[in-house]
Parts: structure tokens; sequence; C-alpha cells
């Protein structure tokens, strides 16, 4: 199991760490930030800490050798710490894997406020679910955050690395319905945090 606040990268635009400090996702632009490589990210820690102590530990190895396969988390079970003032969000898209070597699978979702026209930005957020029966699934980490302003494509989890398409805008001027910025995003839990990997490469016209 993992736990392990994340420090602040100063290349990149910074994230509201706390879940509850998110803000609306409003129809404006986002301005893109410079690329960055092995950048530190995401902020909270995975899976449940222990209920006597409150503390967690990293359990980095095979799963357990007997017993049913866990079953990764529902993103559409989940309460997630977007503000839409009153709108509903959706889940857009999901990725399911093992991402601290524990066994346990997570479940990563791609989540934006439900505007009805434009394109809100996404947040793509970390979801883990305690072992106990009917608990639910809860948001552990958020790898992006709506102020980025970035819509996130083609997210996937391969061998712990989660991957996305984030198409975002250089300037305020940039229409919303033709992004000019493209980066392929990964993110690996390491170390104790997620770190996070952009490189930049040209926008397809959407």
């Amino acid at each position: 199991m993992l736990h392990s606040p994340t420090e602040p990268d100063l290349a990149l635009a910074p994230l509201a760490l706390d879940p509850l400090a998110h803000r609306l996702a409003r129809p404006v632009h986002w301005v893109a930030t410079a690329s960055a490589m092995a950048a530190v990210i995401a902020g909270a820690g995975l899976l449940q800490p222990d209920r006597a102590t409150g503390a967690t530990e990293l359990t980095a190895g095979p799963a357990a050798a007997s017993g049913p396969r866990a079953t990764a988390p529902d993103a559409h079970a989940a309460t997630y710490p977007l503000d839409c003032k009153g709108a509903a969000h959706t889940v857009t898209d999901t990725a399911e894997g093992d991402l601290d070597g524990d066994g346990r699978p997570e479940t990563v979702a791609a989540v934006r406020c439900d505007a009805g026209s434009g394109t809100p930005p996404h947040a793509i957020y970390v979801l883990t679910q305690d072992k106990e029966p009917g608990a639910v699934p809860r948001v552990v980490a958020t790898l992006l955050d709506t102020a980025r302003r970035q819509t996130a494509t083609e997210l996937t989890v391969s061998d712990g690395t989660v991957t996305a398409r984030l198409l975002g805008y250089s300037s305020p001027s940039v229409p919303r319905y033709s992004p000019d910025v493209k980066q392929l995003a990964k993110w690996r839990w390491t170390g104790g945090k997620f770190r996070q990997e952009l490189t930049d490469s040209a926008a397809t016209r959407v």
C-alpha cells in the first residue's frame, strides 16, 4: 500500500492537491505550460491506511497466492471532488491496473462537468476501494486537475503506467473547438509519489 504527499513541481502549473480545493470547470481557455520530463504530479496516497495506526505502507510484490482476484473500483460509483455548480459530472473514460504492485487493481477515471455545450476541461483521478464488504470506491490521487484546462483522451494503464493524450491551448485566443497543443502524458508511482512525463507534439484539428 502506498501513501506519500507529493512535492510541488515548479516547472508545471500547480495542481490542487486538496480535493476540496478543486474549482469549477468553466469555458475559458487553458494556457499551455512548458513541457516537463519526470515531473512530480499527483499528491495523494493510494490504498487504505492501517485502521489502528492511521499509517500506510508500500507493498510491492506479487498478488496473493490464494483467494479470488480483486476487482477494480467502479468509476461510476465514486464521488468526485469536482464542483460543477449544480450540473452533473460525467465519466468519459476509464482504465484499470495495479499501479503500486500490491496485487489489487486501481481504476483511473477521466471526469468532467456535463455542461451541455462546449468542452469542459478534464480531471483525471485514481480510485481505490477498501476490502470491507460494501465499501465504495474513493479518490486517492489527482493526476490532472481541471485548472490545467486540458481535455484527456486515449486513457490507458499498462505495466503500472497511466497514459493519456492531453489537448490544450497555447493562448486564450485559440478557439475551444480547435486545440493547438497536444501532449502525451505518462504517470507512474515511483519512490512514493506519482511522477509525470510530458512529451509535446503538434495537435491535429479536432
